[in-house]
C-alpha cells in the first residue's frame, strides 16, 4: 500500500507514535489510509452541512475496511464574494484548493481520497487535485439547494441579484426586496439553478468521478445524500483493490462526454475554464474550438434557471443526469465505453428514463438544435470568447451596439445603476481578466442589474460570468486587456457586432486604426501588488487555456 511509506518498518517508529497520539492503533494502520477532504465551513450555504456528508463517507470507508482520516479544504462563496474585492479571490482559490490537497495527500501517504466539495471553485479544484495526484479517488458533493417560493413561483438567488435592478428602476420597493431575500434561499446546498456549482457537480457524474445523483439529489434530502456519501466511501476501497486511478477515468472520451452533457443541459460558461483546467492536470489538451464543435451537434434538451423556470430538484425528479445521458445516447453522442468509478458509462445509463418530459425533452424535440455554450471569434477576441447561448433571448442572438467602456466591474455597475446605459449600448468591462483583475471576476452584479432594469444591451468582458447570468453576456475575451488584447483598444462610441449563430464578435474599427491605438497603449499598473493575488497574476495563463498556473 502507498501508505506503507508512513507506517511500516523500524524507521517509521516515530510516525506510528504520532498516529497513536491521535487514537489510531495497529489494527487501524494495517488498513488502507483514506483521506477524507471535507470543505465544510460556515460561510457557504452549500457547505454548512458537509460535516454530515463527511461522517457518512467515513462510515462507508470504515465499513469497507479502510481507515478514514479527515482534513479540510478552503472554499469561497461566490455569491457573498460578488461585487467587491472578494470576487478576485474566487477563481484564484481553485488553485489553492488543488495545491493544498496535493500537499496533505503527499505528506500523509494516503492510499485513496474521498473528496467532498459543493460550490463553484471547490469542485474543479478537487478534481484537479485528483487528476494531478492520480491516486484512487472519488468525489461526493453536498447537493443543490431547494428552490425558494415567491408569489407562487419558484425562485433562487439569481432573483435576489436582479432585485437591485428592479429597485433602481422603481419596479420593487424595499419591503418587497426584504421579503424576496428571505425566501430565495430556503435550505442548505449549492444555489438551486443550473449555475456553476450544480453544473460542475453534474459533470462530475459524467466524467465518471462521482456517483449517479451527485449533481442533482437536493442537499435537503439528507437521507439520500448520506447514502450517496456512504457508498462513495465504500467504493474508494474497491478502486484501490482494482487499482483504478483518476487518469484511467479522466480520459479524452470522458471530457468529450462532459462537454456533450454540458451543452445539452445549458450549463455555466465557467465550465469551459474548469474542464480545460482539469484536463490540463490529467495531461490532456482541450482546444476551445472542440467545445463549439460539440455544441454544434448537441441538442439543448433542458431549460433550467437562469435560462428557464425549472431548478435542480426538477431535474432530479425527471431522472437526473442519467436520464439526460440516456437520451443523448439515442443519437450516439456519448462514448459509452468510457470508465467511471462504478464501471462503464454504458452500463451506468442502461435503463435510464425521462420521468418528466416537461423538464428533459427528447433529442427529436429539443429547445434548440444546438448546445448551450458557444465559442466566438473575431478581431475583438482572436483567442476566442465564451457565451452561454442558451441564456440569450432570440432577439439578442444577433445584435449591434455602441460601446460604453469601463476599466473595472465597479465602474460599470455604477454607470448602469446611475441610468447612464441605454438600449442599443454594449457595456465593455475590461482589465478584469485572470491577470488584470486579477482573478477574473464574475460579472453577475452588472448582468443582474441589466436584467432587473429590462435593458436591451450587450455586455462583453475579459472577466467571466456567474452561472446565474443571463442575456447577451460574452466573457473570457482573450487576449485580455492587461496583455494588450483588442478589448483594451475599444473606445466609447465604437460599434460592436455580436453574431452568436455565426460565432462572431467583431469590433467595427479598421485594422489601421487598431494598430494606431495599439501603438499608444500602455499597460496600466497592477490593481493588486502584494500577497497571493499578485503572485497569481504573474503565474496565471489566459482564460483560453483555463487560467491555470504556470
Amino acid at each position: 500500500m502507498r501508505s506503507d511509506i508512513v507506517k511500516k518498518g523500524p524507521t517509521r517508529c516515530a510516525h506510528r507514535s504520532l498516529f497513536h497520539a491521535m487514537g489510531y492503533g495497529p489494527e487501524d494502520l494495517a488498513k488502507p489510509l483514506i483521506g477524507i477532504c471535507n470543505s465544510f465551513n460556515e460561510v457557504i450555504p452549500g457547505h454548512i452541512h458537509l460535516r454530515d456528508i463527511a461522517a457518512a463517507a467515513k462510515l462507508g470507508v470504515a465499513a469497507a475496511g479502510g481507515t478514514p482520516l479527515e482534513f479540510p479544504a478552503i472554499g469561497v462563496c461566490d455569491g457573498i464574494a460578488m461585487g467587491h474585492t472578494g470576487m478576485k479571490y474566487s477563481l484564484a482559490s481553485r488553485e489553492l484548493i488543488a495545491d493544498s490537497i496535493e500537499a496533505v495527500a503527499m505528506a500523509s501517504g494516503f492510499d485513496g481520497l474521498v473528496l467532498i466539495p459543493n460550490c463553484d471553485k471547490v469542485v474543479p479544484g478537487m478534481l484537479m487535485a485528483a487528476a494531478r495526484l492520480n491516486i484512487p479517488s472519488i468525489v461526493v458533493s453536498g447537493g443543490p439547494m431547494l428552490a425558494g417560493r415567491y408569489h407562487g413561483h419558484d425562485i433562487s438567488v439569481s432573483q435576489s441579484f436582479e432585485a437591485a435592478g428592479k429597485f433602481a428602476a422603481g419596479e420593487m420597493d424595499a419591503s418587497e426586496m426584504a421579503l424576496l431575500e428571505t425566501e430565495a434561499c430556503p435550505s442548505c446546498g449549492s444555489c438551486a439553478g443550473l449555475f456553476t456549482a450544480n453544473t460542475m457537480n453534474s459533470l462530475t457524474e459524467v466524467l465518471g468521478m462521482g456517483l449517479p445523483g451527485n449533481g442533482t439529489i437536493p442537499a435537503a434530502y439528507s437521507g439520500a445524500r448520506r447514502l450517496l456519501a456512504k457508498r462513495a466511501g465504500e467504493i474508494v476501497l474497491e478502486l484501490i483493490k482494482n487499482d483504478v486511478k483518476p487518469r484511467d477515468i479522466l480520459t479524452r472520451d470522458a471530457f468529450e462526454n462532459a462537454m456533450t452533457v454540458d451543452m445539452a443541459i445549458g450549463g455555466s460558461s465557467n465550465t469551459v475554464l474548469h474542464l480545460t483546467a482539469i484536463a490540463h492536470e490529467a495531461g490532456i489538451e482541450i482546444p476551445l474550438p472542440l467545445f463549439d464543435e460539440i455544441s454544434r451537434r448537441t441538442p439543448y434538451i433542458t431549460k433550467l434557471s437562469p435560462g428557464g423556470t425549472h431548478h435542480m430538484q426538477d431535474l432530479n425528479e425527471a431522472g437526473g443526469i442519467l436520464a439526460v445521458m440516456g437520451e443523448l445516447a439515442k443519437k450516439d453522442l456519448l462514448h459509452l465505453d468510457a470508465l467511471t468509478v462504478t464501471g462503464t458509462v454504458g452500463a451506468r445509463i442502461w435503463g435510464a428514463k425521462i420521468l418528466r418530459p416537461d423538464v428533459i425533452r427528447s433529442v427529436t424535440d429539443p429547445y434548440r438544435p444546438e448546445g448551450g455554450i458557444a465559442i466566438l471569434r473575431g478581431n475583438l477576441c482572436p483567442d476566442y470568447a465564451v457565451v452561454k447561448a442558451s441564456a440569450v433571448k432570440e432577439d439578442m442572438l444577433i445584435y449591434q451596439g455602441t460601446a460604453k467602456c469601463f476599466d473595472s466591474e465597479e465602474a460599470g455597475v455604477e454607470a448602469i445603476m446611475a441610468g447612464k446605459i441605454h438600449d442599443g449600448d454594449v457595456v465593455v468591462i475590461r482589465y478584469e481578466g485572470p491577470k488584470g483583475g486579477p482573478g477574473m471576476q464574475e460579472m453577475l452584479n452588472p448582468t443582474a442589474v441589466i436584467t432587473g432594469m429590462n435593458l436591451k444591451v450587450g455586455l462583453i468582458t475579459d472577466g467571466r460570468f456567474s452561472g446565474a447570468s443571463q442575456g447577451a453576456c460574452i466573457g473570457h475575451i482573450s487576449p485580455e486587456a492587461m496583455e494588450g488584447g483588442p478589448i483594451a483598444l475599444i473606445e466609447d462610441g465604437d460599434l460592436i457586432t455580436i453574431d452568436i449563430p455565426n460565432r462572431k464578435l467583431q469590433l467595427e474599427v479598421s485594422e489601421e486604426e487598431l494598430k494606431r491605438r495599439k501603438a499608444v497603449w500602455r499597460q496600466p499598473e497592477p490593481k493588486i501588488k502584494t500577497g497571493y493575488l499578485a503572485r497569481y497574476a504573474k503565474l496565471t495563463t489566459s482564460a483560453s487555456t483555463g487560467a491555470v498556473l504556470r
